[in-house]
């Protein structure tokens, strides 16, 4: 009987997992065009989030723009996986050669952008002045991004 449910559960989990990995594409399995979109789209999504948490944490609603940080935390880890040598150029992309030149570099500041909303989302709720943090730890790292990869628009 307990082998019987070890089993089931198995059988229920495997199908979970095989489901879950039919179901993600692999940027390996996506056209350029959709990963040139996906990333624009993904930064496009963390500037109005970022908007956002500027908007609630100057009205001192700090819960619902801590969970936003942690969303904006996750785009900038699935934006590492956005950035594939055949997708250097085409769809309006505004993408420098120089992340692919400096591909570390850039990797590390998507890294650095993420980990500095987690801190920011558990420290800037008792900062003495909250747009100057937020300018420190989440707009620096926009800038930063923007000055070195992006085409100027």
């Amino acid at each position: 009987m307990l082998i019987n449910h070890i089993i089931n559960v198995f059988k229920y989990f495997f199908c979970i997992l095989i489901f879950v990995l039919l179901s993600l594409p692999a940027n390996s399995e996506m056209s350029v065009e959709e990963i040139i979109k996906g990333r624009k789209a993904l930064f496009s999504k963390n500037y109005s989030t970022a908007k956002r948490v500027q908007a609630l944490a100057s009205k001192g609603e700090f819960d619902k723009a801590k969970s936003l940080m942690i969303e904006m935390s996750e785009n900038y880890k699935t934006l590492l996986e956005y950035f594939p040598d055949n997708s250097k150029e085409g769809f309006k992309t505004e993408a420098l050669p120089l992340i692919w030149e400096n591909k570390k570099e850039f990797n590390d500041l998507m890294k650095k952008a993420s980990d500095d909303m987690i801190k920011l989302s558990s420290l800037f709720e008792d900062a003495d002045d909250v747009r100057a943090t937020l300018t420190q730890m989440m707009w620096s790292n926009c800038k930063a991004c923007h000055s070195k990869f992006r085409a100027p628009h």
